[in-house]
């Protein structure tokens, strides 16, 4: 069965939490700051630059460390020392996908291959592997998902937690502070109309990194992760119901 439209993909209450803002998705620079932090940082990576020595090689540093302060409005220093000069926004929106697939498959047993988080990056692409730290917690490893062009962003790395659990019923998750993007999500399992197995609704949640600037790239990438997570619950599908993973005109068995 196909996806139904992402309108009718949350169930009432669903996702109610929302990802902790951390630094990654903080902004506690000023406007004034960042303008005064951009123009600067250009300026010594420039002066930097046509040095072409060791000290002109810092001073381009330490102006792409300015530039990327005003570009993102996030300081680790202003971090540090409690220190917050933005006079308004200080945190990244929140952007949501939502997702639903009816899988062929008794609602205990759907649910129990997704509880063990292990098997989470045998049908989701972008994981490179989810690590069970106890009952609650896990450590996430995942590459950038997309296009070719972000090939080279290497991986990054996150540690969650389960806030909320009700076996065959539902999984509500929230990465935990200092995540390199902060994210939550709720997984939702119920039977499917006229016995047909069991409907997953799945609603993930992040906020997007480095300030206003970040903010803007992801909501110009949210379709293709709309679209990486749309694959990622056909694949589940496809991975319950034949026990194989569609990998373009071939199949891996699981």
């Amino acid at each position: 069965m196909a996806n139904k439209t992402e309108s009718l993909a949350k169930l009432p209450g669903m996702a109610q939490l929302d990802p902790m803002p951390s630094g990654s998705s903080k902004i506690n620079v000023g406007e004034n700051e960042r303008v005064f932090s951009v123009v600067g940082g250009a300026l010594l990576t420039t002066i930097g630059l046509r040095r072409g020595s060791l000290g002109g090689a810092l001073l381009a540093v330490i102006g792409g460390a300015l530039v990327f302060r005003g570009a993102s409005g996030y300081c680790p220093l202003n971090e540090a020392l409690g220190r917050n000069t933005a006079e308004g926004k200080s945190e990244t929106d929140v952007i949501e996908i939502a997702e639903v697939v009816t899988i062929n498959k008794p609602r205990e047993e759907v649910y129990a291959y997704w509880r063990k988080l292990e098997n989470l990056p045998k049908f989701m692409t972008h994981l490179q592997s989810v690590t069970q730290l106890d009952d609650k917690r896990s450590h996430w490893v995942a590459s950038i998902p997309g296009t070719e062009t972000f090939e080279n962003f290497g991986n990054i790395e996150w540690d969650a937690e389960i806030v909320e659990e009700k076996q065959n019923d539902r999984l509500v998750w929230r990465s935990v502070p200092g995540a390199s993007i902060d994210n939550s999500g709720e997984v939702r399992f119920t039977n499917a109309p006229q016995g047909r197995g069991t409907e997953i609704h799945a609603v993930i949640k992040y906020r997007p990194p480095q300030g206003a600037v970040g903010e803007l790239a992801s909501k110009l990438l949210n379709p293709i992760f709309k679209k990486m997570i749309e694959g990622d619950i056909k694949r589940f599908k496809h991975l319950l119901e034949t026990n194989s993973i569609p990998i373009g005109q071939e199949e891996l068995v699981a």
